[in-house]
This record gives structure tokens, sequence and C-alpha cells, in this order.
């Protein structure tokens, strides 16, 4: 798998290797190392994948420009394009964006959803209103996109208020990570959660991009 770096996933995403080629996948830069664990593994060399930066997780009034920026760009040299985010925040206007450019996208409201399957998380749903949700990049990242954003590294007194109202912290793990496993236990330990552990894999995420693969 190529080297890759999270702080630059968050903030730049992933530019594709090449040019032109069959398939392109326009991803959250927060799922390059999955797509790209899943592609290596089943040798789709014809997939090439692109990555928005992945803080846009927390803009994401901003992610339908960004799609649509990167589905214009990147056109003229594939044969299909996909995207690699779910709703996303978006309020149904990814996929009201991604229907007019005739694109697919990923279904479920978010990557917490398609990690654990869209059909386990929604009957899970009522049960966990108040579950906090984390991947193993936002565990990476967790600083970034949680702690720094809302202040708490200058104000953590505030941290009551954001988090009073979940119990735990839910650590939806994609790989088999001990060490990922403790840094997301002192995640939750931070947020005074209390703290799940569950391992999803790739999800729906991996079943989407098998029925891409073979789309061309």
């Amino acid at each position: 798998m190529t080297d890759l770096d999270d702080n630059a996933l968050t903030q730049n995403g992933l530019a594709p290797k090449g040019d032109t080629g069959k398939v392109l996948v326009i991803a959250c830069g927060a799922l390059a190392r999955e797509i790209l664990a899943v592609t290596d593994a089943n040798s789709w060399n014809h997939i090439e994948l692109t990555c928005l930066p992945a803080i846009l997780h927390i803009h994401p009034e901003k992610i339908c420009d960004a799609v649509e920026a990167a589905v214009v760009k990147h056109r003229p040299g594939y044969d299909q394009i996909f995207i690699a985010y779910a709703d996303c925040g978006t309020g149904g206007q990814l996929l009201d964006l991604c229907k007019k450019l005739g694109v697919e996208m990923i279904e479920g409201p978010h990557c917490y959803s398609f990690f654990e399957g869209n059909d386990s998380f929604q009957s899970r749903a009522e049960d966990e209103i108040d579950a906090f949700y984390l991947t193993d990049f936002l565990v990476r990242q967790f600083d970034a996109f949680v702690w720094k954003p809302l202040g708490l590294d200058r104000h953590p007194e505030l941290r009551d208020m954001y988090f009073g109202n979940y119990k735990k912290l839910v650590y939806q793990a994609q790989t088999e990570d001990s060490a990922l496993a403790i840094k997301a236990h002192e995640c939750a330990q931070r947020l005074g959660l209390e703290f799940e552990h569950r391992p999803t894999g790739y999800g729906d995420l991996e079943a989407t991009l098998k029925t891409w693969a073979v789309k061309i």
C-alpha cells in the first residue's frame, strides 16, 4: 500500500497516481487507507483513488462543491467515476448532486453506518442515540477532528457541556490494532465516556467497492 500520512490526508487529501484510467474513486481522505487495502487485496489495478481533504468532515457545507469540482476535473480522464462519501451531513444534497452528475455514491448517512453495515447500524439506532463513534482514522486524528475543533485543548472544562448527553464512545475498528484500541480507550477516558470496542472491518464500503470494480 502507498505510504500515507494522516495529517496530509486531513488537510490536503490524496492526488491520483496518474491522469487516465478506467475507474476513479473520489473519496473522503478519511477512507484512503481502507479503500487502498481493499483494492490492493483484490488486485484491482484498473481502479485509481483520489481523496478530498478529510477535514471536510467538520465542514459538510463544503463537500458538495468539492465533489463537483473533482468530478469535473477528472471526468475527461476516466471511463467511470464513483464517489466514496455517504451523506456526511449534507442533508441529501450530495445524493442530489451525484444524480445530476451521473455518478454513484455509497449508501448510508455517514461512514460510521457503512463501516458497521447500514442495516446493522440502523437496527441499533434507537439504542445508541447516546453513542459517540470513532473509526480507525478518527482515533488517529482525534485531536484534529474532536479535541481542537471543539476548543477542548484550550478549555477542557467545556467537555461536559459538549459530551454530557453521550454515554459511551464506540470504536468501530476497521483493523486489528492493539495500539489503536488502546488509544481509542484513552479517547473515551478524555471525553468521560464508557468505552466499547466494536470490530467492523470494512463493512458496506468493501461490498460497494466490489460492485464498482465489475461495472467496467
